[in-house]
């Protein structure tokens, strides 16, 4: 075998593990969402965890700008928007920018209960990482901003 065909061999193999890894990370922490969902609230579906973390993570925004945000169709963000209100996790308002617009944010109880929520989630995360050093944590940190896209 040619060192070219055992370089691209090698190269393969190499991806293929990290294609394994990287669905590892995805499963993992898609459970912990849905953990981290039913911690939030039990008898909403995990995608009104998912609009309560983005507004928690972003802050206010429209309805709109949401779906756009999440992916996930008009429709049916309003439908869990309208849960979350009626839970007492969201309220709306009307867009100070905007007159015709309304922002959707966490009420008080929105905040506490995604802070509770997301303590699970990160508590797993941190128990990983517990053992590395700093410089293995500021590595690992860089190349995953690499793979991500997000070069500074």
């Amino acid at each position: 075998m040619s060192e070219y065909v055992a370089k691209t061999k090698d190269r393969e193999t190499l991806e293929l593990a990290l294609g394994e890894q990287i669905h590892a990370l995805i499963s993992a922490s898609h459970a912990l969402n849905v953990r981290s969902a039913e911690r939030f609230d039990a008898t909403l579906q995990p995608a009104a965890f998912h609009l309560v973390r983005w507004l928690y993570s972003y802050g206010p925004t429209s309805a709109a700008a949401l779906a756009e945000a999440t992916a996930m169709d008009r429709s049916s963000v309003s439908r869990l928007i309208k849960q979350l209100e009626k839970s007492g996790y969201v309220s709306k308002a009307q867009d100070p920018d905007d007159r015709r617009g309304i922002l959707l944010s966490l009420t008080e109880l929105g905040e506490q209960s995604i802070v509770n929520a997301l303590k699970e989630k990160e508590s797993a995360f941190y128990e990983r990482i517990s053992r590395w050093d700093d410089e293995e944590l500021g590595r690992f940190t860089t190349m995953l901003r690499q793979f991500n896209g997000l070069e500074e």
